[in-house]
């Protein structure tokens, strides 16, 4: 008399490669924010490796008109850098930041993990609580583990969302000081002295700026 199968394996059998291929193209379609490959395997069925599936389907995406990119540790799905003109008609308001709140995003992009104090000290003045505020509501940055320093201080690092607004995928693909300076962004000054220079309201600056419906 014949052994009946073993069902055990099937029941657990990863579906194939190129259906878990489409499953990570309808969660990255679906999803308003860049999703982490272990959030992936979570939703997939159990045996389902979506790192491999996510390296089908970016190979998939190349040239065309919609690419899957890295931003951070997590994926989404983007425009082509080359057609993003196309998207330009969205933008309808642009809210600039205060030189203060630009120099504070520069200063922790660059020197994440950094405590607040370390941020008065490299810009020379302090740092309104405004500031910060503003941008934390922004979602450009976020609060990072607290040093193991006396008063163990909290640190502030760049978000996800200011990498994916600009097209980086991490920080160490910012510019460096010299492209800064090359495009104009940059200024070749001295620090602000602490006396003449405020801070949360002095003046704008184009060199980021957040889109507002």
């Amino acid at each position: 008399m014949d052994k009946p199968e073993n069902t055990t394996q099937s029941l657990f059998e990863a579906p194939p490669l190129a259906e878990q291929e489409r499953m990570v193209e309808a969660v990255l379609f679906a999803s308003p924010d860049p999703v982490s490959v272990a959030d992936l395997n979570a939703r997939m069925p159990h045996g389902a490796d979506a790192a491999q599936a996510l390296a089908l389907l970016a190979r998939r995406y190349e040239g065309r008109g919609v690419r899957v990119v890295r931003v951070g540790d997590a994926w989404a799905m983007r425009t082509a850098p080359d057609l993003g003109f196309l998207m330009q008609k969205e933008t309808v308001e642009l809210r600039k930041l205060s030189r203060a709140a630009i120099e504070t995003l520069a200063i922790v992009a660059y020197h994440q993990p950094v405590t607040r104090a370390e941020i008065e000290e490299i810009r020379g003045v302090s740092v309104s609580r405004g500031t910060i505020d503003q941008l934390m509501e922004l979602e450009w940055i976020r609060l990072g583990r607290r040093r193991m320093t006396p008063g163990r201080p909290v640190t502030f690092v760049v978000t996800q969302g200011f990498l994916d607004h600009f097209a980086l995928e991490s920080a160490r693909d910012l510019p460096g000081l010299k492209e800064l300076r090359a495009a104009g962004l940059l200024e070749n000054r001295p620090p602000p002295d602490v006396e003449t220079a405020p801070d949360a309201d002095e003046g704008q600056s184009d060199m980021f700026e957040k889109d507002t419906p």
